[in-house]
């Protein structure tokens, strides 16, 4: 099915999507059952900015990028609007970790290597490097502008050399191959030494070109560009375990790509009413199942879950599970729509559970039981009678993310002031900690904070009246298979790691 790039009838409706990124970044370990959710569990292992433009355009006149990446990165504090970060992501193996930001940009980081002298580098990360994945466009059909912004990244497995990973800005997904090169080909018959072609009648002698070493450059090519394919906006991309196929999902459709055809793409999810006027509900999230092809789930603005087979028919429009908790009437309020819409889904490692993330909490779904989670923590549950400040002031519509732990048995997500949550699901511990500036020492050890409701406030306490709602974590990573996170926040990237004694 050839997916037509425009649609007749199209009309916007007020989905309230994402404003400004206004939250600090942190990259956190996640959580073990030895550890748990104790005071002194975290460290910080390094505070990174993503480069600004200004670095960008210094980059390009030295050949040693990662030096002038990682001076840079830790020299500077000047952040514009462009260099929020957008989405933060680990490829499979822990090694690499990728941003994008708002002005199209990805940095990759990567992991230093442990020496004899300094073993407590390990968890650090240094810029590996960094291309503009997105330009702003316009659309003059629909006159309708294209914000360059990364909304998501997704890594394929490292099969050589070379890294792969998926980019997506609201409307095109790019595949780039971020590889190394130290050498460079010398003694070329019909060209000199500066690349101009030579004269045929010039050359007496045949010579056979040599490698020849060069300081380390890494390459950032892109290799596919999937386009036209989405009316509305692209808000998941998932890559399918076959390695072969991914998703990618908007508002209101669903669409699985091949990797190797760019100009085709098959239409599996479609709830676009025929009639606008009817439109109840939009997709907010989709991902695939991390071991059966043919499964997915996506998540909707009303709260709902759906996992869907793709052996039962090609248009998956009717699922085959549907994931949904009866609401509470005593809970029932004007808020109640829409702090259940889901912004985040995840499969966990296992493939047994789905976890969702909605404004106030954090479930855990069995995909053998429909009817309710079988876990459900509060976030921020102290943000209940303030509901109506956050609608007025537009943090309700907040899309915050979520991320299991390695082994399935931590949860992590963002809250206000740059707080983020862990639950244990194995001890039924949590704790809140803060990612930012005024703590950001190397190895310094982070203490649990603790939100005061009303009443007499302890001196450790902060006040729910005291939360700066303009500093938000909305996105977080968990390193595959170490007590290793990263966190967002603004420009400013955070590393923190299971403290070893």
């Amino acid at each position: 099915m050839v997916l037509q790039p425009s649609e007749r009838h199209h009309r916007d409706w007020d989905h309230r999507r994402l404003g400004p990124w206004c939250s600090p970044t942190g990259s956190p370990a996640p959580l073990s059952c030895e550890t748990g959710c104790g005071e002194g569990s975290w460290i910080l292992v390094c505070r990174l900015l993503v480069p600004t433009q200004v670095s960008l355009l210094s980059m390009e006149e030295d050949i040693d990028t990662r030096k002038i990446n990682n001076s840079f990165l830790r020299d500077h504090s000047y952040a514009t609007e462009a260099d929020i970060i957008s989405t933060v992501e680990f490829n499979h193996t822990g090694e690499l970790l990728a941003t994008g930001d708002k002005g199209g940009r990805v940095v990759v980081f990567q992991r230093e290597q442990e020496s004899k002298n300094q073993v407590h580098r390990r968890g650090e990360y240094n810029v590996y490097s960094t291309f503009q994945s997105h330009e702003p466009e316009f659309d003059y059909l629909k006159s309708l502008e294209i914000e360059e912004k990364i909304n998501k990244i997704r890594w394929l497995p490292q099969q050589n050399a070379a890294y792969f990973l998926l980019s997506t800005n609201d409307k095109t997904v790019k595949l780039w191959k971020v590889s190394e090169r130290d050498k460079r080909p010398e003694g070329y018959n019909l060209k000199d030494e500066e690349g101009r072609l030579r004269d045929p009648a010039t050359i007496t002698t045949l010579r056979v070109p040599v490698l020849r070493p060069m300081d380390l450059m890494v390459e950032a090519t892109p290799r596919r560009v999937f386009a036209n394919a989405h009316t509305y906006h692209i808000n998941s991309i998932s890559v399918n375990s076959d390695y072969e196929t991914y998703m990618s999902a908007d508002d209101l459709r669903i669409n699985l790509w091949n990797f190797e055809i760019t100009n085709q793409s098959f239409n599996i999810v479609d709830i676009k009413p025929a009639n606008m006027e009817e439109l109840t509900e939009v997709i907010t999230a989709a991902e695939f199942h991390p071991d059966h092809c043919n499964t997915f789930v996506y998540s909707s603005s009303k709260g709902t879950i759906r996992l869907c087979d793709m052996r039962a028919s090609a248009l998956c429009d009717r699922h085959t599970k549907f994931f949904e908790e009866p609401e509470d009437p005593s809970n029932r309020s004007f808020f109640s729509e829409i702090i259940s819409s889901i912004s985040d889904v995840k499969f966990s490692h296992s493939g047994r559970y789905i976890m969702t993330r909605d404004y106030l909490t954090v479930k855990v779904w069995d995909l053998n039981m429909e009817n309710r989670p079988i876990e459900t923590y509060q976030v921020h549950d102290y943000l209940r009678s303030k509901l109506c400040s956050l609608y007025e002031n537009d943090c309700i519509f907040d899309k915050f993310e979520c991320v299991w732990n390695g082994s399935d048995s931590v949860i992590m997500t963002g809250s206000y002031n740059n707080f983020f949550r862990m639950f244990d699901r194995n001890t039924k511990r949590d704790v809140t900690l803060e990612a930012s500036r005024e703590n950001s020492k190397p190895r310094a050890i982070l203490k649990p904070r603790k939100v005061c409701v009303g009443g007499k406030r302890r001196k450790d306490e902060i006040s729910v009246d005291s939360l700066d709602f303009s500093k938000k974590i909305l996105h977080t990573a968990w390193h595959p298979s170490e007590n290793i996170i990263a966190v967002a926040a603004t420009n400013n990237l955070y590393i923190f790691q299971d403290k070893v004694n």
